[in-house]
């Protein structure tokens, strides 16, 4: 095997800033990543800075408008990055890193424009009446994520002659999808305080359930527990497609989503065994739980059960 040649400093300055944003924010990113090669490690830190960038924009305190024009600037980034603009030299190390991975990688760079895109529904207070109107925002937030990493992951030889890649694709957004479905059920009371509720107001209705602050004691008449547990088995449907993407991938890759994507799983049975958990707190896992699952998929025991699924 080729060694790939050494980073210019500048490059490998830009990536290690990316590293470190991923190390603050984000345990599960690395528990994920540890078996992939180095060069598609990095590629997928610089994609990630540049979505945490994004998503910091949405969630922080700036008024509306400010939030929308350092929402335009980051989409100007990847005008730049789509042109070929970004050298070297340039003093954000998010563009260097992500121009840089974009010229080792097919990345699809749409998909970041559609994620800013649904930062743009949050900024809007955008609601939504239906499943298939929040399914818009998490495709957006979330699925995009999956189809662009897959896109660092790449798929064995021939698959894309054999019209699986179409298929992955689809399963990768759809894991995208369980992902974040799974994130709103955990920060119900969070979204909560803040005035904030993702869950379809049809639901909402159909369980008797207040949205917004109200969904923080929703009185005796709500029926709260099967409200979360009809959510849990939508995500659990959309996580049982979304797996048929393992068998798809090479080991290191399928490890590599089996471990970062049981991590939610497993945070999504612990909200279906006890509901109520949501409104008193973020649901988490220990870190010894998430270990644990993140040994599993590394190891390949839960690439191998989803393969057996799928094959069933």
């Amino acid at each position: 095997m080729t060694k790939s040649p050494p980073l210019p400093p500048p490059v490998a300055a830009a990536y290690r800033y990316c590293e470190t944003v991923a190390a603050l924010n984000s345990r599960n990113f690395s528990y994920g990543v540890r078996l992939l090669p180095a060069r598609k490690v990095l590629a997928l830190t610089a994609v990630y800075a540049f979505s945490r960038r994004v998503d910091d924009i949405g969630d922080g305190g700036l008024a509306p408008a400010v939030k929308e024009t350092r929402l335009a600037g980051a989409r100007a980034l990847l005008d730049r990055v789509r042109a070929g603009e970004i050298t070297e030299d340039d003093t954000d190390p998010v563009a260097v890193a992500l121009g840089h991975a974009a010229g080792l990688h097919p990345l699809p760079l749409g998909a970041l424009d559609e994620l800013i895109d649904g930062v743009l529904m949050d900024v809007r207070g955008t609601t939504y009446e239906t499943w298939e109107d929040l399914r818009v925002y998490c495709r957006r937030v979330a699925g995009t994520i999956g189809r662009i990493s897959l896109s660092v992951f790449g798929l064995p030889p021939g698959t894309r002659h054999t019209g699986r890649a179409e298929e992955a694709e689809r399963y990768a957004d759809t894991l995208g999808l369980a992902l974040q479905l799974t994130n709103i059920l955990r920060d119900i009371r969070e979204d909560a305080v803040n005035g904030r509720t993702y869950l379809p107001a049809e639901d909402l209705r159909k369980f008797a359930c207040p949205g917004g602050t109200g969904l923080l004691a929703p009185g005796p008449e709500a029926d709260f527990t099967g409200l979360v547990r009809f959510e849990v088995r939508r995500a659990q449907e959309l996580f049982a497609e979304g797996f048929r993407l393992l068998p798809l991938l090479d080991r290191r890759s399928a490890a590599c989503v089996a471990a970062m994507a049981g991590i939610y799983h497993g945070l999504l049975d612990r909200i279906a065994r006890d509901p109520a958990a949501v409104l008193r707190g973020r649901v988490t896992l220990s870190p010894a739980r998430k270990a644990l699952v993140a040994a599993r998929g590394l190891t390949g025991v839960d690439t191998r059960r989803a393969a057996r699924r799928v094959g069933s």
